[in-house]
């Protein structure tokens, strides 16, 4: 029956993300954003939100130590998941398109946008994580400060700047308003939100069904935490840009998947830093590590040759690799 469920969920996931991808676009659309606003922003913050609000809750709350040590965990474990698995998806959807582009191994992105995202990724990611080993609470809380700011600059910087998405008449109509060629803003927002509840059950029915299955192999709940539950939990963005990636909107599609990246690495540190004993989990260093592995040959390559190629993506399921064999060691 669970793995019933298990694919029961992954059907509902891959419906929403066609559904919440088709109206964020509209809403670029219909608010004129850029590409880098759609992706980075909107469907990153939309689709990470889920994941988010778990440590967000500990924190705020005031949940107790074990709750707050969840909640650091999780802020170290999805900027993992999406430069190792979610690059390599990524990659892998490109190579396996290879014959309908004809610019491949390339991507056709906006380098301006991934570029920046990871500038601001690795500023504030840094930061944070500095801060759990300095004891000085003035410059702790002068850091906490900083990367909210940071990531407010963030957020200013790619609605500004950056080409527009698509225009309405090159788009699939709004499935909420089919035979509308400019649908309502109001159908626009509510196919959004029913795409993102649609998400969130569809993971957390992920979630419950890969737990059940775990107890029946035998692996432990820590096994479980590292390397499967977050999988689950990041789930939203990789199907939003395989999605993208297959539509051939690339820019939309790493958007989405380094914007989440920036959300999750500096604007919730933050919080976490105001809010609880802010320290690096036991066991957290060598996924921190190999998240800065992943994102600097990524970053560095894209520097170097102002392209985003897709054999380079491909290394994060390396990585990833790498990881998994580390754990069950």
């Amino acid at each position: 029956m669970s793995i019933l469920l298990l694919v029961i969920s992954l059907a509902v996931i891959l419906l929403a993300a066609q559904i919440f991808t088709n109206g964020i676009e509209w809403i670029g659309v219909k608010l004129n954003l850029t590409e880098g606003a759609v992706g980075s922003i909107l469907a990153a913050v939309g689709t990470a939100m889920p994941e988010s609000l778990i440590p967000l809750i500990a924190f705020v709350t005031g949940g107790g130590v074990e709750q707050h040590q969840i909640g650091i965990g999780a802020i170290i474990g999805a900027p993992f998941m999406l430069s190792t698995l979610g690059f390599f998806i990524s990659g892998m959807v490109v190579v396996l398109e290879a014959r309908r582009r004809f610019d491949f191994p390339h991507l056709r992105v906006d380098e301006r946008v991934i570029k920046r995202d990871f500038f601001f990724f690795l500023i504030g990611y840094s930061l944070g994580l500095s801060a759990a080993l300095i004891e000085n609470n003035l410059v702790v809380c002068l850091i906490a400060v900083f990367l909210i700011v940071w990531y407010c600059l963030y957020v200013w910087l790619t609605l500004r700047f950056g080409a527009e998405v698509e225009h309405s008449a090159d788009l699939s109509p709004l499935y909420f308003s089919r035979a509308n060629h400019n649908p309502r803003l109001r159908f626009v927002i509510l196919q959004v939100i029913v795409g993102l509840v649609l998400l969130i059950m569809g993971a957390n029915l992920f979630v419950n069904n890969v737990e059940v299955i775990s107890d029946l192999l035998g692996l432990s709940p820590f096994i479980l935490s590292l390397l499967i539950a977050p999988v689950a939990t990041e789930l939203p963005e990789k199907f939003n840009s395989v999605i993208w990636l297959l539509q051939g909107k690339d820019t939309l599609a790493l958007g989405n998947i380094t914007g989440a990246m920036v959300f999750q690495g500096v604007l919730l540190p933050s919080i976490g830093i105001i809010f609880t004993d802010w320290r690096v989990v036991a066991g957290s260093v060598t996924p921190i590590v190999i998240t800065y592995l992943s994102v600097g040959l990524v970053y560095t390559l894209l520097l170097l040759r102002k392209k985003l190629n897709s054999f380079t993506l491909l290394a994060g399921g390396l990585f990833y690799g790498v990881f998994v064999w580390v754990m069950l060691h």
